[in-house]
């Protein structure tokens, strides 16, 4: 195998922000105020009972209301809202496609009693790949994602400024998978008083930053380093070229190469039927039923000797 090194460079993102925190914290409102001045068209995939419709009022957005979370629900809808093309997408909450009605617990359970005798261990083995497809929907999503998680909560006791023992409500790890913090470039907890510390920054001149009332000012230095770049196709870009019906297999080979570079592979996309379809997937179909071009000047011929 040839081992190729290029000189790095930094290509133009799009900003991947988790938001945690306890109850109350007001993580919906915060994940409003960053994505209406991250973009213009903004989507809100909400599995919280309609609570962000609860802002309509201060925010501009458009909205998709759940009521069961298999991680293949938000494949879908992370597909069909690229498809009708919002810039921003939030999802509050992430947890409920982890602990909710047919989130990736109740999936893990359900193969484990289907085939495994109960063992979850067999479970996790026929459930993560859904898991998996629903992270890479989330990341190579053509536009800003931002979700929050919630936290569990715990209390401890503190000095008031009078010098009495109070207790005080926080958070502690959000309730997803282990490691899922890894998955973005910014993740930040919220406490009641609406204070953001930032845990994790790929943006140094955000790093360790305690943000009270995060809103229009982190938003534009989030976006001025994402703008910092090269612009770069996505996945809408890729899906419209493996469509096009001149597309050659020469050429969706070199499509699914570029994708392949980019980690675009699992991208959620709609496709030339309407139906999802990952962007791996559509290519290599869109290969297999491209004549090749020996066989199509052989139709030729035999057409015109007829």
């Amino acid at each position: 195998m040839n081992f190729t090194f290029e000189p790095a460079t930094k290509e133009e993102a799009k900003a991947r922000v988790a938001l945690t925190g306890p109850s109350g914290a007001g993580k919906t409102y915060t994940a409003l105020s960053l994505a209406t001045n991250l973009g213009q068209n903004v989507a809100v995939i909400d599995t919280e009972r309609g609570s962000a419709s609860k802002y309509r009022k201060l925010f501009s957005f458009n909205r998709l209301n759940l009521q069961s979370f298999e991680p293949n629900t938000l494949v879908q809808a992370l597909a069909a809202a690229a498809h009708q093309g919002h810039d921003v997408v939030v999802v509050d909450s992430l947890t409920h496609f982890w602990s909710g009605t047919g989130g990736m617990l109740e999936q893990v359970d359900s193969a484990a009693k289907r085939g495994y005798g109960g063992n979850s261990f067999g479970g996790w083995k026929e459930a993560r790949p859904q898991e998996r497809a629903m992270i890479d929907a989330l990341v190579s999503y053509p536009g800003h994602v931002i979700v929050t998680m919630r936290s569990k909560t715990d209390y401890v006791i503190e000095e008031d400024q009078r010098g009495r023992k109070v207790p005080r409500k926080v958070g502690l790890k959000p309730e997803q998978r282990e490691g899922i913090e890894y998955e973005f470039d910014v993740v930040g907890d919220l406490d009641h008083e609406n204070t953001l510390v930032i845990t994790k920054s790929r943006i140094p001149a955000i790093s360790g930053r305690v943000i009270p009332k995060p809103g229009a000012d982190l938003a534009a230095e989030i976006a001025e380093w994402l703008s910092d770049g090269e612009p770069s196709p996505d996945a809408l870009h890729y899906r419209d070229m493996a469509i096009d019906l001149h597309a050659t297999r020469e050429d969706l080979s070199q499509v699914a190469a570029e994708v392949k570079a980019k980690g675009l592979l699992g991208a959620a996309v709609v496709d030339e039927h309407g139906d999802v379809s990952s962007l791996g997937d559509l290519i290599r179909r869109r290969w297999k039923e491209t004549v090749p071009p020996a066989a199509s000047e052989e139709k030729q011929t035999e057409a015109g000797a007829a």
